[in-house]
This record gives structure tokens, C-alpha cells and sequence, in this order.
């Protein structure tokens, strides 16, 4: 019998789908067996994440409770060492001292403390990955989908699970991050060491290097302006998760933009946007100028 839907027959009008009831059985079931799961390998989760929760409150408490002049010398050194410039260093110091003026100095450097925590963790994860997605073609195919599904999947979705294995705090707010910041240094590492010349990798063979030697003395030295690049967008990215990141009870900056977005305090977001803003671009500034020493030094190797 045909319908006044184009008229077509009826179960082409309407999409195929599960029955409501079978529909809520299959989550039902799934749920409860993800949550028991979880339930019974809390113990382990626990102990794997003891040392990240320690180091990440030992740095919080180092950036928060030290004289705020001490981690502002230590930050514009940092600025000018990576960068090796006074224009650097010297806007580091104004938004540091823009950052205190406002009274945001606590929360920006808990805000800190998470970015460069976050930062190293996924630089440890993702510089591995990308050496193997370098060297393997195979590796290469099996990755890259899971890169791509880690950077469209919305940022919100990922707490989801973390929030169900591992709760409410610091740690889930981290992983998180870390699985958003991840796929560019994974990309990038992967990018740098397979646009290395040939004809330099061949002379390493030609020399009887090992594959590890000439991943340590050749491949790795040559793309470090391309995984600085990784660590710049890694950074980037861990910034702009930390706002979504205090959902789950991640505080700082992020926390106050919450906040006001929650009860319209446009003065309150507009200023600790502004922080994380002058946050960002510091630490751009000074890696991107920190490649681009890395690129001179290569350049000046090579010839």
C-alpha cells in the first residue's frame, strides 16, 4: 500500500530503527556492564593514576605557593632562553604582570600547572606513536583513523567516559586533555621524520648506522623544527581544552570562564579569557621561536 509520502511504500518513508524497548535494553545492558567494569578494576585505575595526581598537585602547589616573583623570573627566563629574544621575554612579562594586576595570578598558575602537565604527558605518548607511524607504513594505516576520530569526536563526548572510569576531578580533567592534545604530536612526529632527505638516510646506511642510530643521530636531530611544531600545537590545544576540562572539576582559569558563562558575568569571562589568551600566546611566541632556532642551527649543520 503506498503512502502520501512521495508515494512510496511505507517502510521507505521512515528510517529503520530499533523498538524502543529493545533500544533501551541494549543501553541498559551496556551501561550496567561498563559501570561494573569500571567498579571492578577501580583499585587498578587508582594505583595508575596515584603518581599523575601527585606530580600534578607537587607542580600546583609549586607555581601557587611560591613568592609570585620567584615563578615570574623563572617564567620570563624560560620565555627568553626558548626564545632568544627581549621583544619575547618582555611581552611574557607584561601579560604576567597584566595576569597579577587583575588578581588572576593563583588561577593562572593552577591553569599552568595543568597545561604543562598535559603537555609532557601527551609529548611522552605521542612522540613514540609517531616514530612508529613513521617507520611503518602499516602502523601508519591502523593510526591515522584513530587520530582522525580523537580530533572530530566533540570535545564534551570524551568526558563522558572518563568522567565514568575515573570520576570527578583533577586526573579525568587531565586525561582528557591529553587525549584532545595528543593526534599533533603524533602527526607532526610522524611528518618531521618521514621528510627527512633520502639521500641523508642513505649515508647513514652507507656508514653501517643501525636503525636506532640513525633514528637518534639522523631522523630525530633533522625534524626537531617540525616536533617543536608538534609541541606548540599540543600546547594550543591543551589551552583550549581547559575551559570544557572544568566540567569535571578541573579549576583555574577555565573554571571562572564556567562560571561566568553560567551567571553572564561578561566582565569575569572577558578577563580570564584574557589571561589564558596572553598565556597562549606566550607560550606560541616562545616555541615558535624556538623552532625556528632549531631550523637555523639544522641549516647551518647541513651546509
Amino acid at each position: 500500500m503506498a503512502s502520501s509520502c512521495w508515494g512510496l511504500p511505507d517502510f521507505l518513508c521512515s528510517a529503520p530503527e530499533l523498538s524502543g524497548s529493545s533500544l533501551r535494553q541494549m543501553r541498559r545492558s551496556i551501561d550496567t556492564g561498563f559501570r561494573d567494569l569500571v567498579r571492578d578494576m577501580s583499585p587498578w585505575i587508582d594505583a595508575a593514576t596515584a603518581p599523575l595526581q601527585k606530580f600534578l598537585n607537587g607542580l600546583e602547589s609549586l607555581f601557587v605557593n611560591s613568592p609570585w616573583i620567584v615563578v615570574f623570573a623563572a617564567l620570563v627566563a624560560a620565555a627568553y632562553g626558548a626564545s632568544r629574544s627581549w621583544r619575547i621575554a618582555a611581552g611574557t612579562a607584561v601579560a604576567l604582570l597584566g595576569i597579577g594586576w587583575f588578581g588572576l595570578w593563583a588561577d593562572s598558575m593552577i591553569t599552568l600547572a595543568m597545561v604543562t602537565v598535559c603537555t609532557l604527558v601527551a609529548v611522552i605518548i605521542g612522540l613514540p606513536i609517531g616514530i612508529l607511524s613513521a617507520r611503518s607504513d602499516r602502523a601508519q594505516r591502523l593510526i591515522t583513523p584513530v587520530l582522525d576520530v580523537m580530533q572530530t569526536l566533540p570535545s564534551f563526548v570524551y568526558l563522558i567516559p572518563v568522567v565514568v572510569i575515573f570520576g570527578i576531578g583533577k586526573v579525568p580533567g587531565m586525561i582528557a586533555v591529553v587525549i584532545y592534545a595528543t593526534p599533533p604530536m603524533i602527526r607532526l612526529t610522524n611528518l618531521g621524520i618521514r621528510l627527512v632527505d633520502r639521500e641523508v638516510i642513505e649515508a647513514a646506511d652507507a656508514f653501517g648506522s643501525s636503525e636506532r642510530q640513525k633514528l637518534w643521530n639522523v631522523q630525530l636531530p633533522l625534524s626537531l623544527p617540525t616536533l617543536m611544531t608538534g609541541v606548540n600545537q599540543t600546547i594550543m590545544m591543551s589551552l583550549s581544552m581547559v575551559v570544557v576540562a572544568s566540567m569535571v572539576g578541573v579549576g583555574g582559569l577555565g573554571k571562572n570562564v564556567l562560571q561566568a558563562i553560567n551567571n553572564q558575568f561578561f566582565t569575569m569571562g572577558f578577563l580570564n579569557g584574557f589571561a589564558l589568551v596572553a598565556i597562549a600566546i606566550a607560550f606560541d611566541r616562545a616555541s615558535q621561536a624556538y623552532g625556528k632556532r632549531l631550523q637555523r642551527h639544522a641549516e647551518a649543520t647541513d651546509e
